[in-house]
């Protein structure tokens, strides 16, 4: 893949970036990988993991970067990252998962295309998020990297688009596929990148340790058994 750019072009630097994510409280985050990690190791995880995903949104210098927090912005987690990038936190709305990303999408869309990404996946690089927003500024309405286990990790959109997160199969294999059928249904010009994988079961733990082969897992903080 190509090396994204040391310097956006000005047209890039106005799609936005929310990145979802949950505090790091133990036995509340990642839970599937609880018999793996333990509930404080899992917690551990999480904090890395959320760390990577909004380091690589603010070396992606695009537009501004939001961070949406759940289950509150003011959890010390939170609040220590406000204080060391000047990222804006808001509390995630009420409701579904999809429910929470047509609430960003409504919001943030008013001030142009809008990229929104969450923390499990440390695969994800500034190069991606410049090709899909690329992909929003050529003119599609949607851009997706899709996900190995069916669903994405990362959407982005030129305008709100209800209809993608309404009653969704999510946590399924059928995401990805549903939510193409829906595009399609609405009309809608889409443009789908490579697939990437996210972090999310403990078989996904042998993909994060073979990433330590590089300084990814040095950056995450993170130690996988």
């Amino acid at each position: 893949m190509a090396t994204a750019p040391d310097n956006p072009d000005n047209a890039l630097r106005g799609v936005q970036i929310a990145v979802l994510a949950k505090a790091p409280i133990a036995g509340l985050v990642k839970t599937r990988l609880i018999p793996a990690l333990g509930a404080r190791g899992a917690a551990r995880l999480q904090r890395a993991l959320t760390r990577g995903a909004l380091r690589c949104a603010l070396e992606a210098q695009l537009g501004p970067v939001t961070l949406w927090c759940a289950p509150r912005a003011d959890h010390g987690f939170f609040r220590a990252l406000r204080r060391t990038t000047g990222v804006r936190c808001l509390v995630q709305s009420s409701g579904d998962l999809g429910q929470r990303m047509h609430t960003a999408f409504r919001l943030h869309c008013l001030d142009g295309p809008v990229l929104l990404i969450g923390t499990d996946c440390p695969a994800l690089r500034p190069a991606h998020l410049h090709a899909a927003a690329r992909a929003l500024v050529d003119g599609d309405d949607a851009v997706f990297y899709p996900a190995d286990d069916g669903g994405y990790v990362l959407v982005g959109l030129r305008r709100p688009q209800p209809a993608l997160f309404s009653a969704m199969p999510w946590s399924t294999p059928e995401v990805m596929s549903v939510t193409r059928a829906r595009a399609r249904a609405a009309g809608l010009r889409w443009r789908e990148m490579e697939r990437l994988w996210d972090v999310d079961r403990p078989a996904d733990l042998v993909r994060l340790q073979t990433l330590s082969a590089g300084d990814d897992m040095q950056r995450l903080q993170v130690t996988v058994p």
